[in-house]
């Protein structure tokens, strides 16, 4: 049927429940509703709500502030209403040693003097618990044994601060790893703890999936978020319109819009293009005489453009648009009724005064896109947009840089490589060289001692024709060997 649910003083969200229909026929008489189920994150009497107690229950608290006597209740129903009464804190029921037994709180004695539960602070359960308790007043049919003082209070730690505490322990970013649902639930994890407020004001908390699980980090805001912006004033006429701004007001539409907003576009742009050249800029008119299509806005020509430190952001400026449902005409009924492929629009769609301007080029920082809002509108926003333009014209110089530093870089590598490549050469060629030597005296070496041998043979030769003609080829080869050594 229904849920309701019960916040703390400060707006949290403590309890819920969720009430329908009772589920005993009997009951299910159409005035009678049930609670099907409630759920709290631990806080005390969330479920409760701390509603006063009825007429029986305050003369249970009486009866139990009276000792106990013996003889007032004819049936045992009374203890059904002390653990009703324990439930709010009111009284403690024992059941020790088998001896059922039941003893006022300091909450009971301030309900009873008052008429009312005491302040939150006055009674938190766990400083109850730590308390000693004070000695059970004997029930109708048994003594109460005296309570033993409960353990330390522990302060309670909240699921953010153990997230914000393991965060700051390794550095700032972590990374969740596992499966299964426990992985599942810490992107709504990181989102309440963003919720929470607990985040402190300098940082921010991201969360995303990555290869090895989910990633949870802990970041400085940038300065540019936390800057204080100088407010663009838009002047109330054109006096002396910007070249910008003429170029727009010589075309018969400008910028495609209704002739409501023409006025207040221009001079909105008037104020940015003025704002952004006092900060060193430049800008320029584009296709003034048109209003693209919805759906290729993001990539139709800009209406104008602004330059910043070599970065160009093309500006679009567009009328919003109101949607109401359509009432078919008769026209359209006939036709539709007769041609089953002619579909009725859902909804008519007129120019409204909004305007919203689009960005295109460049790194976006803040946003790429402006509107109309309410209790804000553009003219409060010029300070941020202008602001964006000169971001992204300070991430294209930084990525300049960056690029220019980088073929430095590839330059110095690529010379330290050629220089590398011409010693290895040259050390390489010296080896070949020497090697080319060493075969060389190698080979002429084995040709004299070859030449030597023939000639002690020929000298044990006798003397003719065979002899000399031996001798003759030693001279040959002896004048081929020298000639191989040099």
């Amino acid at each position: 049927m229904f849920a309701v649910g019960a916040a703390d003083e400060e707006g949290t969200l403590r309890a819920v429940a969720i009430v329908g229909r009772p589920v005993a026929r009997h009951l299910d008489d159409g005035t009678t509703l049930e609670v099907a189920r409630t759920a709290s994150d631990g806080a005390r009497n969330a479920n409760s709500l701390e509603r006063q107690v009825n007429e029986r229950q305050l003369s249970v608290l009486q009866w139990v502030e009276d000792g106990c006597p013996a003889g007032v209740w004819e049936t045992s129903t009374y203890k059904t209403t002390c653990q009703a009464l324990q439930n709010r804190g009111l009284v403690t029921v024992s059941r020790k040693g088998g001896q059922w037994s039941v003893a006022l709180t300091s909450a009971g004695r301030h309900y009873l003097a008052h008429g009312t539960y005491p302040p939150r602070g006055f009674r938190p359960r766990k400083a109850l618990a730590a308390a000693p308790r004070p000695q059970s007043t004997r029930a109708q049919e048994t003594p109460a044994a005296a309570r033993k003082p409960g353990p330390p209070a522990q302060p309670r730690v909240t699921f953010t601060e153990q997230l914000l505490q393991e965060l700051a322990d390794a550095g700032g970013r972590i990374v969740k790893s596992g499966n299964g649902p426990e992985l599942e639930k810490w992107p709504s994890r990181v989102a309440a703890a963003r919720r929470s407020g607990r985040v402190p004001e300098t940082k921010e908390l991201y969360g995303g999936w990555c290869p090895g699980g989910y990633e949870i980090k802990l970041v400085d805001i940038p300065s540019w978020r936390l800057a204080v912006l100088e407010p663009v004033p838009v002047p109330s006429r054109l006096a002396r319109p910007h070249t910008v701004v003429r170029a727009m007001q010589a075309e018969s539409q400008p910028l495609g819009l209704t002739k409501p907003v023409q006025g207040r576009a221009l001079r909105l742009i008037h104020a940015l293009v003025t704002a952004v050249e006092a900060n060193g800029h430049s800008s320029s008119a584009g296709q003034t005489d048109f209003a693209p299509p919805s759906h290729r806005r993001r990539s139709a020509s800009p209406h104008f453009t602004i330059t910043a430190q070599g970065q160009t952001v093309g500006f679009l400026v567009l009328q919003e648009q109101d949607r109401t449902e359509h009432v078919a005409t008769e026209k359209e009924l006939a036709a539709a009724t007769k041609n089953s492929w002619i579909r009725i629009p859902r909804y008519d769609y007129t120019p409204s005064e909004r305007l919203r301007f689009v960005l295109s080029g460049g790194q976006p920082h803040r946003s790429s896109e402006w509107a109309d809002a309410p209790n804000h509108p553009l003219e409060d926003q010029l300070a941020e947009i202008a602001q964006e333009v000169t971001l992204r014209g300070e991430a294209a110089e930084r990525r300049r840089l960056d690029e220019i530093e980088a073929a430095r870089q590839k330059r110095i590598r690529w010379e330290a490589a050629m220089e590398e490549a011409r010693i290895r050469y040259a050390e390489a060629y010296r080896v070949r060289h020497f090697e080319a030597q060493e075969a060389a005296w190698r080979h002429a070496t084995r040709l004299t001692e070859y030449v030597s041998a023939v000639r002690t043979r020929v000298d044990a030769m006798p003397a003719g024709q065979a002899r000399i003609e031996v001798e003759s080829w030693i001279s040959w080869a002896a004048a081929t060997s020298s000639a191989s050594t040099h």
